[in-house]
């Protein structure tokens, strides 16, 4: 685990290492924000930790840099707490397992935490640094990014002092960021009265594993799979056809995260079982062969199981079949104003029987705040047909309009510019930046985003470069040498 250390910038891995020794999933920020505030102490600097749980920690000015404009050097303290079905790991408890491969750091079967981890410790570096050049620094570290923005939510104005916003929580070096997408959240609640579970049926439990999964933003673009969908699809035909019965769900886990797995027990009349087992094998090479250049290590599979207590009902589990699948998932639409960028997705994140109850969650995503909530409208629809009890919108957060007149967006594109011999590309992100709400709060804020290069977030295959970072670093020292005076 320790191995990173030896990697450069050395400082910003000896921090990222210590954020990966604690604790920090979503919603679990306790052990997280302690650390910082300890952090901040053990160097004598100002600090305060709001009603929310952001921590914001003050540094003076360089001597020579004290008439620089102020930065608000910002990232989030949660990291998206995903594991493979194989490997045994508390979030709230246990270290990420941190190793090299090649050109990247990865961890051992979970998230490794470099969302935003990496932006976090070279905050760390900055603040604990003797011979950095810098203005006025004040560090924000966000609470909770990944299940809500509440921090971002709750920060209140009056706490900073800064003009310029770098939020370092982009994942591709080499790119300036200057807007991103807004969000929303639906959720849907589907009530039920389970029945006896009938004669002659045989309970197995039906698994959809094995795809790759990925950031609901960043990598919708890709089409991957969806184990929801994927599901979904072969309950149809196992209850259509086959006189299946559904006893319980559980697909997917984080709804900002594309749903990797999903499970589902299922009753099969004693007399199809042999049936079924050969309708899954021809369904199984069907949905390979259609995702074949996006997925290469699906499985689905039927393992028999204790029977369950109690059954959904043949009408319910109709209703919640046909909803699921018709409900709209994926790119919805392209952006017309910048070519390559995605405008507005869903992602049928969760589906989940808990006692009585099945419940949705999707998020949706969109530069324009119409679209998005059209979106939703039409999730709505296709539920309220289903038959659905609850259906609410919630956390809607606003994006983020570039301004490409931005003071500091010049001096960056110069900076790389003569740092790297090119110029940086200049973008908009399909992902919820906190930048469109941190900058309704601080409106006078000229804000950027910028970050190595990481692959895969929010799930076990996420990735960071190891040569990105050490990049990302040098370039972040030479632009806050940079800075425009007041």
């Amino acid at each position: 685990m320790s191995e990173i250390l030896n990697l450069e910038p050395k400082v910003l891995w000896k921090n990222f290492h210590s954020l990966t020794q604690v604790p920090h999933p979503s919603k679990k920020e306790e052990k997280i924000q302690a650390f910082i505030v300890d952090f901040a102490k053990s160097h004598n600097l100002e600090y305060v930790k709001d009603a929310v749980g952001n921590v914001i920690i003050r540094k003076p000015a360089t001597p020579g840099f004290e008439n620089k404009k102020g930065v608000v050097l910002q990232a989030h303290l949660d990291m998206v707490p995903q594991k493979n079905a194989d490997t045994v790991h508390d979030f709230e408890k246990d270290p990420i397992q941190t190793f090299i491969d090649g050109e990247w750091v990865k961890a051992k079967g979970t998230t490794l935490g470099a969302d935003n981890g990496i932006g976090a410790a070279a905050i760390m570096s900055i603040l604990e640094s003797k011979d950095v050049a810098h203005g006025p620094i004040e560090a924000l570290l966000t609470c909770d990014e990944e299940t809500g923005m509440t921090g971002a939510f709750g920060l209140q104005s009056g706490f900073l002092n800064g003009d310029i916003l770098m939020n370092l929580d982009s994942e591709d070096e080499g790119e300036l960021y200057v807007g991103c997408a807004g969000g929303v959240d639906v959720n849907i609640t589907f009530q039920y009265t389970p029945e006896a579970v009938p004669a002659n049926m045989n309970a197995f439990d039906l698994k959809v594993t094995g795809l790759s999964g990925g950031h609901s933003g960043m990598d919708i673009i890709l089409y991957k799979g969806n184990a929801n969908k994927i599901i979904f699809r072969f309950l149809r035909i196992a209850t259509k056809k086959y006189g299946c019965r559904m006893a319980g769900i559980a697909g997917g886990n984080m709804r900002n995260a594309i749903p990797r797995e999903a499970f589902a027990t299922i009753l099969v009349p004693t007399d199809k079982v042999d049936a079924l087992k050969k309708e899954l094998a021809n369904f199984t090479e069907m949905v390979q062969a259609e995702l074949v250049a996006k997925e290469s290590n699906i499985h689905i599979s039927l393992e028999a199981t204790s029977a369950p207590q109690n059954a959904f009902s043949e009408e319910f589990q109709n209703r919640l079949i046909n909803s699921i699948y018709a409900c709209p998932n994926g790119v919805a639409r392209m952006s017309d104003s910048m070519p390559g960028l995605v405008e507005t997705s869903l992602n049928l994140a969760i589906v989940k029987s808990e006692g009585n109850e099945v419940k949705v969650a999707c998020l949706l995503r969109s530069s324009v705040d119409t679209a998005k909530f059209d979106l939703a409208e039409m999730v709505a629809c296709v539920m309220e047909l289903g038959g659905a009890q609850k259906i609410s919108f919630d956390g809607a957060y606003p994006g983020w309009k570039p301004n490409m007149d931005s003071a500091i967006l010049k001096v960056m594109q110069d900076v790389y510019q003569k740092m790297y011999g090119k110029k940086p590309e200049i973008k908009a992100v399909h992902a919820g930046l906190e930048c469109g709400l941190l900058g309704g709060v601080y409106p006078n804020w000229d804000m950027i985003s910028f970050g190595p290069t990481i692959r895969n977030p929010h799930s076990p295959d996420e990735r960071v470069n190891i040569k990105t970072v050490k990049m990302f670093w040098d370039y972040l020292l030479e632009c806050l040498k940079n800075v425009p005076n007041k």
